[in-house]
């Protein structure tokens, strides 16, 4: 099983859209996946409208057992395979600017217990059969580095740091990255960046090329090379509770590729790892 955390400190860059398009393209692949949604905002639960749930992360992170857990997950409306570990502005209680190493510990004990049958993936889930195990964890974190994201860090094996090409950029990814050293230093030196990913960009626009090369610059290879083009067909499958990849339009597919070519990337990384 893989973790991968959607990491940005600077709101308002799409993280969310990066942790769902990741989603519906492991989804698109046959991976069985569950996304756990830390953002106190949920809007990654809302996008995949779950049934209701007796239970959310929020719960996990106040008592971490096999039995919070299962009540805390819910199939996903875009099909078997992709499960949600449910959000909740509850969340907010568990993002404490200086948490102890217990708190930060509780999100990857709970992960660790996904290998209970009763836990596997919703595919292939029957009355007489348990689901596949996942094989992809994705945790879409809140903008801000308190507990929460530093718990999906303490957790995770790989980072995409989200942004966007704005002048607050370089910053923005500067603290995502210092985050993620930081975390490898405290306590899980298998955390590795992922990579960069520039979002909502615009073709044709000279301050989003100038500050892409900026961030090259300054970032080299760990900038994708492929960006998420800004396109109205990602809020539209959003506002559908679709993934992206069945929005069929061209911008919906231009999109989707650079999702599929990201998760290609992901689970490269894991055979390097």
């Amino acid at each position: 099983m893989q973790v991968v955390a959607t990491l940005s400190l600077k709101g308002g860059v799409g993280k969310t859209t990066v942790a769902l398009g990741l989603a519906g393209a492991a989804l698109h692949h046959g991976i069985p996946t569950l996304l756990v949604d830390l953002d106190p905002q949920a809007n990654a639960t809302i996008a995949l409208d779950v049934e209701p749930t007796t239970g959310t992360v929020a719960d996990v992170l106040d008592e971490p057992s096999r039995s919070v857990l299962r009540r805390a997950i819910a199939t996903s409306a875009w099909g078997e395979g992709l499960d949600v570990l449910v959000g909740s502005e509850q969340n907010e209680r568990h993002n404490h600017p200086d948490p102890s190493t217990k708190q930060l510990e509780r999100l990857a004990r709970a992960l660790s217990r996904l290998d209970d049958p009763d836990l596997g993936s919703s595919l292939g889930r029957t009355d007489e059969k348990p689901g596949e195990p996942y094989q992809l964890v994705i945790i879409d974190c809140p903008p801000s580095l308190g507990q929460l994201t530093r718990s999906a860090l303490a957790a995770s094996d790989r980072a995409i740091l989200v942004t966007d090409p704005t002048m607050f950029a370089v910053s923005g990814v500067q603290r995502a990255f210092d985050a993620v050293q930081a975390e490898r230093d405290r306590g899980n030196p298998a955390l590795q960046p992922l990579g960069v990913l520039v979002n909502r960009v615009r073709p044709r626009n000279a301050e989003h090329d100038y500050r892409i090369a900026e961030l090259r610059e300054l970032f080299g290879p760990l900038v994708f090379g492929s960006v998420l083009p800004d396109r109205s067909a990602v809020q539209q499958a959003q506002g559908a509770c679709l993934p992206i990849q069945s929005w069929d339009t061209p911008g919906a597919r231009e999109v989707a590729a650079v999702f599929t070519a990201l998760l290609g990337r992901l689970l490269r990384s894991r055979s390097r790892g």
